[in-house]
């Protein structure tokens, strides 16, 4: 055995594919009975419904330059875009982002120009600012203009002066919505960029969503693994590293608490004691709905998004966010839900509708959601209770239950604090190696960080194959012909 990798989710399975295609003997191992971490779908309360169980709406799956290579849509993987990639209710009707930029600004009103200015530089230089937002950051950007356009545009939108980039409500709750997807303080310098990086995706390669869910982009991957003469090893948990000692390279797709577990001893004391101190964001808390129809918003412009963000105003959303993050439960949380069916109708079925949920609570909150997200959603969309059909609800701790990366219920694994941003897990110049010979992290503890990219196994397999096989060229990712 060349390579072993532990933990089959997108980053795993990354690193998996560039090892295999390198000609590598590569074995695949995970402690679920289903492969796909963050990717895994499956149907929960009707056998002809399919819920995604983690992360349902992909944008990176189009931008990211590993999925670029890999071309899901050769693959058969159909990521269908909505009409619109995200919306924002709020009292006075609601905001929404739509896939046409002009679209966008008309029903922004008087700050339609102001989200222009924002978004279409973004747009125009969008491959170049995903590169550069995905890189190893230790290297000049090969666009100076696309970083300097994001460095800009994060120290307005992410310090206090988010509070007066705009004139009316709806604009400025849109951008915190999409800042809400860090899961952290608010304003902050990384929620400024997730918002940008995010927000203009929206009007450029979209926020899909793939045919049948998200377990289709890591059943793709295992096919690729599996023709280039790799081996998956579902339900088989790797308790000690030592487990892997026949292994050339280890490549470990786990968080840094995970890592203290598995390796014990192994790990020098100072390396451990800042593993140790690796600081976890607040939980996600999900509910996943069916129901008899589709969501009822008051505002019926909602019903277009694939992502809807309940958070209320921009202050609101600041204000609950950076609360969470200090440890105080909201009694009203933000919200994020994914209706899957808006982009994929085959997803609902004679009808009974999916309804994906989760809110930010703190990290290991053993609190319910249920009702706390249902009361969320029914306050923008009166009646929701009534279609409501089967509900399931998931704490911060049944979270890291489902996956042990999750910490506290932290689906980012790992707080995105300024300096986590960009020190994670711990301060090495290649972060993705560990004092251990041949062990590499490639989990979204190190960067670029959470999200469904590729990019972390990407990295940590390119500096694997670099360090113990002697190949500097990294395999070609397209589909064999």
């Amino acid at each position: 055995m060349d390579v072993a990798v532990v933990g089959s989710g997108p980053n795993g399975l990354a690193a998996a594919v560039i090892m295999a295609r390198a000609g590598l003997s590569v074995h695949v191992f995970e402690a679920a009975d289903q492969l796909g971490g963050g990717l895994r779908s499956a149907p929960l309360f009707d056998p002809e419904v399919v819920h995604d169980l983690c992360s349902a709406v992909h944008p990176m799956a189009v931008a990211a330059p590993f999925f670029r290579r890999f071309d899901l849509g050769a693959r058969g993987v159909e990521l269908l875009n909505p009409e619109a990639g995200y919306a924002h209710p709020l009292d006075g009707g609601a905001a929404v982002a739509y896939r046409d930029l002009e679209r966008t600004c008309a029903r922004l009103g008087p700050d339609g120009a102001r989200w222009r200015r924002l978004m279409a530089p973004l747009v125009r230089r969008s491959t170049q600012l995903v590169d550069f937002f995905f890189s190893d950051q230790r290297r000049l950007p090969s666009d100076p203009v696309a970083a300097l356009l994001l460095g800009l545009r994060t120290l307005q939108h992410g310090s206090p002066l988010a509070r007066h980039g705009f004139a009316g409500e709806q604009a400025p709750a849109l951008l915190a919505g999409v800042a809400a997807h860090s899961v952290g303080r608010l304003p902050s310098l990384p929620g400024g960029a997730v918002s940008l990086l995010l927000g203009h995706l929206a009007h450029a390669g979209g926020w899909p969503l793939p045919r049948g869910g998200s377990q289709r982009i890591a059943d793709a991957m295992v096919a690729d693994i599996e023709r280039h003469g790799g081996t998956l090893h579902p339900g088989t948990p790797v308790t000690e590293l030592a487990e892997l000692s026949r292994a050339r390279a280890v490549l470990l797709d786990v968080s840094p608490a995970v890592f203290i577990r598995i390796a014990g001893r192994l790990l020098p004391p100072h390396y451990r004691r800042q593993l140790a101190a690796f600081r976890y964001g607040p939980a996600a808390a999900k509910v996943d709905f069916l129901t008899s129809e589709p969501i009822p918003w008051a505002d019926p412009a909602v019903g277009a998004a694939g992502t809807v963000h309940l958070g209320g105003p921009q202050a609101e959303v600041f204000a609950t966010e950076t609360g969470v993050t200090r440890g105080r439960r909201p009694e009203e949380p933000f919200v994020l839900l994914a209706q899957p069916a808006v982009a994929d109708p085959g997803r609902a079925r004679d009808g009974k509708w999916p309804v994906w949920a989760y809110c930010h609570l703190p990290n290991g909150d053993r609190t319910d959601p249920e009702e706390l997200i249902q009361s969320r959603i029914e306050r923008f969309a009166p009646g929701f209770g009534d279609t409501v059909l089967a509900r399931r609800g998931m704490s911060g701790p049944a979270i890291e239950a489902y996956n042990p990366n999750y910490v506290g219920g932290d689906i980012g694994a790992g707080a995105m604090t300024l300096r986590q941003t960009f020190l994670r897990p711990t301060p090495r110049w290649d972060p993705h190696t560990t004092p251990l010979g041949g062990v590499y992290l490639c989990s979204a503890s190190t960067p670029p960080g959470p999200g469904v990219h590729g990019m972390s196994g990407y990295f940590a397999a390119a500096s694997a194959l670099r360090r113990e096989f002697g190949i500097r060229d990294l395999p070609e990712l397209g589909p064999d012909r």
